[in-house]
């Protein structure tokens, strides 16, 4: 059910693309309550789901490639590459351009699937705000595993529905010791059954499970699955960020970048 302003009340699905009628479908016919604070929340947060798709699907179809952090690779006029293989944003260059980047010159770069999922939230982000309030909030970029900024906050839920632009992972329990970039595989979830990892590719849990189980430990017979646990960004306070020069102060601010890794179910919010 969707409740919006403290009643319930049907969606105006005019407007709406596919995708979006489809997850106000689901979400109304669902036993779990979503609440939001007005139909423009509801909009947002529709929106935002159909450009983190968008985005997943442009970053697969870029020519970036799959590498481990020892072999990554980044185009240093717009990044430099520290010693842990992560990319950090050069002086001079705003965020927003170093990120499409990577849309444009996809060949010049690769990184693992964490990295991937974080770039692709970015870029959502830059296509909903525009460049002024993405360059504001994200001055600092560093593009390496699970790390991002403050102000790409999550929602995490454990066993909860999915729907397109949530982020789901699936484990490898038995990965090939020598092949540690496949211990798993962090997906976004594109529609029914249809996902996209870095790495793999698009496809169903099955063609993900299928590919992780290719690089089991040698004999191994123990498959990979999908985990129950949903990350999803907190749409409305993206909704949320404005204009400005500065950066948020106050008692909850926190320097450094929040860390999660999705795999091991490690998080630090």
């Amino acid at each position: 059910m969707i409740v919006i302003a403290g009643g319930s009340q049907p969606v105006d699905a005019s407007g709406l693309s596919a995708l979006e009628r489809e997850i106000v479908r689901q979400k109304e016919r669902s036993a779990t309550v979503y609440r939001y604070a007005s139909a423009e929340a509801l909009l947002f947060e529709l929106m935002m789901r159909s450009a983190i798709v968008a985005e997943a699907q442009a970053l697969n179809e870029s020519g970036v490639g799959f590498a481990s952090f020892e072999k990554s690779r980044c185009n240093e006029r717009y990044w430099t590459r520290n010693e842990m293989g992560g990319f950090r944003l050069r002086d001079g260059v705003t965020p927003a351009e170093g990120l499409r980047d990577i849309f444009v010159n996809g060949p010049a770069y690769a990184f693992e699937c964490a990295t991937a999922i974080v770039i692709v939230l970015y870029k959502a982000i830059l296509d909903m705000k525009g460049d002024a309030i993405f360059n504001a909030y994200f001055p600092n970029l560093l593009l390496y595993d699970w790390h991002y900024d403050n102000d790409l906050r999550f929602i995490r839920n454990d066993g909860e529905e999915s729907f397109p632009g949530d982020v789901l992972y699936f484990r490898n329990p038995d990965h090939d010791p020598d092949r540690p970039e496949w211990q798993g595989e962090n997906v976004v979830k594109l529609g029914d059954d249809l996902y996209y990892g870095h790495g793999v590719g698009i496809g169903s849990a099955e063609t993900m499970i299928s590919a992780l189980n290719r690089a089991r430990r040698p004999g191994s017979d123990v498959s990979a699955y999908m985990e129950d646990l949903v990350l999803l960004p907190d749409f409305e306070y993206i909704r949320r960020l404005n204009a400005r020069t500065g950066r948020r102060t106050g008692r909850n601010d926190r320097p450094d970048p929040i860390v999660a890794r999705i795999g091991v179910k490690r998080y630090r919010f």
